[in-house]
C-alpha cells in the first residue's frame, strides 16, 4: 500500500487561526504498479449495482472501453477474477462482481478507514 499526500502544506506554527489537515490517496499496488484504488473500487461497486459494465461506465461518465480495460487489467493481475461477464440470452448479457471482487472492495475500504484514523492523528500533531 502506498500513501500519497494530496497537497503540500506550508506550516506557520505561530498562526493559531489556521487549521491544517493531512490528506492522502490509497492504492493497493503489486509488482506492475497500481492494482486498485478508489476509482476502480467505485467501478466495481457500480457493476454490482447495475449488473453491467456498460451501465456502470455510463454512471461514471466513462467510456465502455476504458471501463472494460480497467476490469480486464484487474482480472489479469488478480489471483482470481474480480468481475465475470454473463453471456447474453433473452435479456442480454451483463457482468457480476465475484466473491474475490467483493473481498477486494471490503479490503480497500478497511485500509482506507485505517488511513483516515492515521491522518486524523497526524492532523492533530501539526495543529
Amino acid at each position: 500500500m502506498r500513501c500519497v499526500l494530496v497537497s503540500t502544506l506550508k506550516l506557520n506554527m505561530k498562526s493559531a487561526a489556521k487549521k491544517y489537515s493531512v490528506g492522502f490517496r490509497v492504492w493497493i499496488n503489486e509488482e506492475q504498479g497500481h492494482f486498485i484504488g478508489i476509482g476502480r473500487v467505485r467501478l466495481l461497486e457500480n457493476i454490482q449495482h447495475t449488473g453491467s459494465i456498460t451501465r456502470a461506465a455510463k454512471e461514471m461518465k466513462m467510456s465502455y472501453r476504458q471501463a472494460w480495460q480497467m476490469v480486464e487489467d484487474m482480472n489479469n493481475r488478480s489471483d482470481k477474477p474480480l468481475v465475470e461477464k454473463i453471456l447474453g440470452g433473452k435479456g442480454g448479457g451483463g457482468a457480476m462482481v465475484t466473491e474475490a471482487g467483493g473481498k477486494a472492495i471490503k479490503l480497500f475500504y478497511k485500509l482506507e478507514k485505517e488511513m483516515i484514523k492515521l491522518s486524523e492523528k497526524l492532523s492533530d500533531k501539526i495543529n
